[in-house]
C-alpha cells in the first residue's frame, strides 16, 4: 500500500511540474501545498523524481512508471520497499554493479541504449570519458564545502561529533552526502564556503599577485572571488553581475567571510559598460561565463529532458560577444580566466580558440575538470594572456610651405 501511494505522489508531481522550472525550486511548492506529506514521504517523492529524470532521454517510448523503475534499479544500491513491491526480481539485483544492473535493463528492454540518457556525447569535450561520464547520471553528486584556513580541525570535529562521513579531497575541500544539514551543525558559524569540488580546482588558474587588481565579471555570488582572496586576501577586487538580487547573495557571503573592501557594479556585459569601466585596468580578470550548465546536470537532471542543441550556439555566441568587451581592460602580459560549468566543446574549446584567433590572446592551459570520476560537477577552465597592443601610429600632417604659422 505504501509503495503505491508513492507512485501515486510521483505521477502528481510529474503531472504538475512545469518543464521550464528547475526541480529545486518547484517541490518545495509543491511540498507546501500538501502539507500532510511527513519528512519521510518527502524524502521519497524527491527522490523518485529525481531518479526518474536521471534517466534522461532513454527509453523515451515507454511509460513513465516504467521508466521510474529502471531509473530506481539503475540509481539505488540499497534495497528499499519501492522497488521489491514493483520489481522484486530486480531487487534481488539491486546490490549487481551498474554494468550488471545495465545489462539486467537490456535484457527487459532491449531498446534501452546508454547513450540515449544524454544523447550529446558527440558535443563533448575532449579528454571526457563518454562512458563513465553517461554512467555517472546514475550517481547522486556530493555535496562539498571548502574550509576556510585555520578551521580544518574544527570542522571536521564538529562533522564527526554529528557522525556524518565526509572524504577529505585536500586543500580544505571535504566530501559530504548529499543533503547533509550543515546549517544545524553549524548554526552560526561561517567556517567554510559550499562549493562544489571542481568548482574549487578552477582556483589552479588564478595565480594571483600581491596587491593585483582583479575584475570577477560575472560574478554571481561570488564563489570564484572567495577563492581568489583566499589565495591572496591583498587583491583589489572589482565584482559585477547583471542581476542585483544575486550581488545582494554576494554581499551577505562576502560579510560573512569577513571581506569588507571590494567595489560592486550592476553591469550588462552584451552591451558597452565603458560608463562603469572605462578607466579601470586589471591584472587578471575571471570570466565565468553564462553557459548552458551542461556538466551539473547530475545535480539537475531535469535539465537533460529540457535542453534543445540550439542552445549550444545561443550560448557560444553570447560567450564570444561577452569576452571582448572584458579583455579591453585587461592588461598587457596579464590573464584571463576563463571558466565554464559546460560539458560541450562548443562552449568550451571552440571558444578558446575564437579568443586566440581574434582577440589578441595567448593560450596558455585549458582542461577540461572532470567531475564525473569524484561526483561532482564537469567543468572547463583556461588561463589566457594579454599579448602586447600593438601601437596604432598616426599619419603626419604633411606641411604646407603657403600656409602661415602662428
Amino acid at each position: 500500500m505504501k509503495a503505491l501511494n508513492q507512485l501515486k505522489t510521483f505521477q502528481r508531481i510529474l503531472a504538475e511540474y512545469p518543464a521550464d522550472v528547475p526541480l529545486s525550486k518547484f517541490l518545495p511548492g509543491f511540498f507546501r501545498q500538501n502539507k500532510q506529506m511527513g519528512s519521510t514521504d518527502r524524502k521519497v517523492a524527491s527522490r523518485l523524481i529525481y531518479n526518474y529524470f536521471r534517466l534522461g532521454r532513454a527509453l523515451a517510448d515507454q511509460l513513465p512508471e516504467d521508466r521510474l523503475m529502471v531509473a530506481e534499479f539503475l540509481c539505488n544500491n540499497q534495497l528499499n520497499s519501492f522497488i521489491q513491491h514493483f520489481k522484486p526480481d530486480w531487487a534481488a539485483c539491486i546490490g549487481f554493479s551498474l554494468d550488471e544492473k545495465l545489462n539486467i535493463v537490456k535484457a527487459t528492454y532491449p531498446d534501452f541504449k546508454l547513450e540515449e540518457v544524454y544523447p550529446w556525447t558527440d558535443k563533448l569535450s575532449a579528454g571526457i570519458d563518454k562512458q563513465a561520464f553517461l554512467k555517472s547520471f546514475f550517481i547522486q553528486p556530493d555535496l562539498f564545502i571548502r574550509i576556510r584556513k585555520g578551521f580544518e580541525q574544527q570542522v571536521k570535529t564538529e562533522l564527526k561529533n554529528a557522525e556524518v562521513a565526509f572524504k577529505d579531497e585536500g586543500n580544505g575541500c571535504l566530501a559530504l552526502p548529499n543533503g547533509t544539514r550543515l546549517e544545524n551543525i553549524f548554526p552560526k558559524q561561517h567556517l567554510f564556503e559550499v562549493q562544489d569540488r571542481s568548482s574549487q580546482q578552477t582556483a589552479q588558474f588564478f595565480q594571483p599577485e600581491k596587491w593585483g587588481h582583479w575584475w570577477d565579471a560575472c560574478a554571481a555570488s561570488g564563489g570564484k572571488s572567495l577563492l581568489l582572496y583566499e589565495i591572496e586576501p591583498t587583491v583589489k577586487l572589482v565584482v559585477s553581475d547583471i542581476r542585483e538580487t544575486i550581488l545582494a547573495n554576494l554581499d551577505e557571503r562576502f560579510e560573512q567571510a569577513g571581506i569588507r573592501k571590494y567595489q560592486k557594479k550592476l553591469v550588462d556585459l552584451t552591451g558597452n559598460v565603458d560608463p562603469e569601466m572605462h578607466d579601470y585596468e586589471f591584472d587578471g580578470i575571471i570570466l565565468d561565463a553564462p553557459c548552458s550548465g551542461s556538466g551539473t546536470w547530475g545535480r539537475t537532471p531535469e535539465m537533460i529532458s529540457q535542453f534543445e542543441t540550439y542552445r549550444m550556439e545561443f550560448f557560444q555566441k553570447l560567450q564570444k560577444s561577452i569576452t571582448p568587451n572584458v579583455t579591453k581592460y585587461l592588461k598587457e602580459g596579464k590573464p584571463l580566466i576563463y571558466i565554464t560549468c559546460s560539458a560541450f566543446k562548443t562552449e568550451n574549446e571552440e571558444v578558446v580558440d575564437y579568443l586566440v584567433k581574434n582577440l589578441n590572446l595567448t593560450l596558455e592551459k585549458q582542461e577540461v575538470i572532470r567531475g564525473y570520476t569524484h561526483k561532482a560537477d564537469t567543468m572547463f577552465a583556461a588561463r589566457l594572456i594579454q599579448n602586447p597592443r600593438p601601437v596604432i601610429q598616426e599619419e603626419p600632417i604633411p606641411w604646407d610651405p603657403n600656409v602661415e604659422l602662428r
